[in-house]
């Protein structure tokens, strides 16, 4: 198992950080939160997970070996593969992910794109007991008094750490702000593929 990846960042493009070590470029899957914390030229160290399959290895990486641990067991149950479990990190921190299944909360998994709602019934039930306590006690969704969303915030440090201008991640963010408002709980993952859809197009 490779347990982590550390090194300067060698690129940075859609879903993936390719990691330079020791001379050779590691690609490594993340989610846009992951990928926010990244910056081009500079060094990283990012926890890793090898999903092996017959025609393929694809290594996943996370901010910290907490987030890797819950990745895990997240594609550990039924039905559900490591792009689904990373698109759950994707919306919810491991911990408010934890609060979200102690509380039975079916909508914060309804929230992840692939997840339905028989899904996320069964995912409740399945996860019981696995995940632990929150390890901060943060809540699922935090109401924001002002200021911007967190939604904004994480797209705009993705795409400043994909190597767009403050300028056009300013514009981009501004772009997808209807789309983002219409749903419940923003996936910063969605928004941020159609946020580079319309960079790439004024290009």
């Amino acid at each position: 198992m490779i347990a982590f990846v550390q090194g300067p960042v060698a690129a940075l493009s859609g879903g993936v950080a390719v990691v330079e070590v020791g001379g050779v470029g590691m690609a490594v899957q993340c989610t846009p939160n992951t990928l926010a914390g990244l910056r081009l030229g500079e060094p990283a160290r990012l926890a890793t997970s090898l999903v092996v399959r017959e025609d393929s290895l694809t290594l996943f990486g996370f901010a910290d070996d907490d987030e890797r641990a819950v990745f895990e067991i997240l594609q550990a149950a039924p039905g559900v593969g490591p792009k689904l479990a990373q698109a759950v990190l994707g919306v919810h921190s491991p911990d408010a992910l934890r609060v979200a299944i102690a509380n039975g909360d079916e909508k914060a998994l309804v929230a992840v794109p692939g997840i339905g709602k028989a899904k996320a019934a069964k995912l409740l039930l399945e996860y019981k007991d696995k995940l632990g306590a929150p390890h901060g006690g943060v809540p699922a969704q935090k109401p924001v008094a002002s200021g911007p969303a967190p939604w904004s915030e994480q797209l705009h440090s993705a795409l400043v750490g994909l190597g767009y201008a403050p300028r056009e991640a300013d514009d981009a963010v501004d772009a997808v702000t209807p789309q983002a408002q219409a749903q419940p709980v923003p996936d910063v993952g969605a928004l941020l593929r159609l946020a580079l859809r319309g960079l790439n197009r004024s290009r």
